[in-house]
């Protein structure tokens, strides 16, 4: 709609917008988080963290209005179909730029329940921010190191043991752990350092997706490997606001975890570790020929006439 006006203003201006839309939001998420903090109460805690969550979507939802309203973005998604609110998610998805998170955000927001990342136990400790992620239940891990658990081998084992426990609330709550496999952004320096075997991906860092699914075995049975593609390049935040991305190709495909990969100790366990390894690898292996099929392909610039353009192709 504001794809008329110059690529710089139109940037400030959406940067404006998501900053004032955050703070609208952000009175009602702590207001929330002192309710759930001061009433220690399960039922009033659970309708706290279902309240929270709500504002997070709707945070997310304003993100994506101001996307619409002032960027020419031709989308192009796939496999979104069928996706349920109340399931569990392991979400996994390739990293070229930080755009990444609120393309993900704008393609599954209210599809699937809101997206979680697993964070250092050390984090919560972040002024304001580490009381609100604990009042939407994102779930804190505790790691110790080799030479820790070398220092004290009566520790082996209970970094999971301490999630695991972390994460009981989820038996019953629905959730989304949303996790870069690749654990940085790519880029042709780091491909080449790593002499990754994969064209267009780096060599994924296994254990961080072992060790949510041996914290939450139990109810996550489904991950969704998301694949994008940016035949412009991938721009980052800025490059996006200024109008340097009209195309996004978005896949998105179900991945049922077997039931062999579920609630076991990728650190102590090298038979899982190495079949957990195999699995990744088979699915790295076809994300790396999507998006070599991407690259193949043409995708039709946006229409001048329309801001946005979701095609499900």
């Amino acid at each position: 709609m504001l794809s008329f006006l110059p690529n710089w203003f139109r940037g400030v201006f959406a940067f404006v917008l998501i900053i004032v839309n955050t703070f609208f939001w952000l009175p009602f998420l702590l207001f929330g988080t002192f309710l759930k903090v001061v009433f220690p109460v399960n039922v009033i805690r659970k309708a706290m963290t279902l309240l929270l969550i709500g504002i997070a979507n709707m945070w997310v939802s304003g993100n994506s209005a101001i996307l619409s309203l002032t960027q020419r973005i031709n989308w192009h998604v796939t496999g979104v179909e069928g996706l349920k609110k109340n399931d569990w998610y392991f979400v996994n998805c390739n990293h070229q730029s930080w755009t990444d998170i609120p393309v993900v955000q704008k393609v599954l927001n209210r599809k699937i329940p809101m997206l979680k990342f697993f964070l250092k136990q050390e984090l919560i400790w972040v002024p304001v921010m580490g009381v609100c992620w604990w009042a939407l239940d994102f779930p804190f891990m505790k790691r110790y190191s080799h030479e820790y658990i070398k220092k004290h081998p009566e520790m082996k084992g209970k970094d999971l043991e301490t999630t695991r426990k972390a994460c009981e609330k989820f038996k019953t709550t629905p959730v989304a752990v949303f996790n870069f496999l690749e654990g940085t952004r790519f880029t042709p320096v780091k491909h080449a350092k790593q002499q990754s075997p994969y064209k267009n991906l780096l060599n994924p860092k296994y254990g961080g997706a072992a060790f949510v699914m041996g914290s939450m075995g139990e109810q996550m049975h489904t991950m969704l490997d998301v694949t994008i593609y940016y035949p412009e390049g991938a721009h980052g935040v800025w490059g996006l606001l200024t109008g340097k991305i009209k195309n996004v190709v978005v896949d998105v495909k179900k991945v049922p975890i077997p039931a062999s990969l579920r609630g076991r100790d990728y650190s102590q366990d090298p038979e899982f570790k190495a079949e957990f390894q195999s699995w990744i690898s088979n699915i790295w292996q076809d994300k790396d020929n999507l998006i070599a099929e991407f690259k193949a392909n043409e995708f039709e610039p946006c229409v001048e006439t329309m801001p946005t353009n979701v095609n499900q192709t």
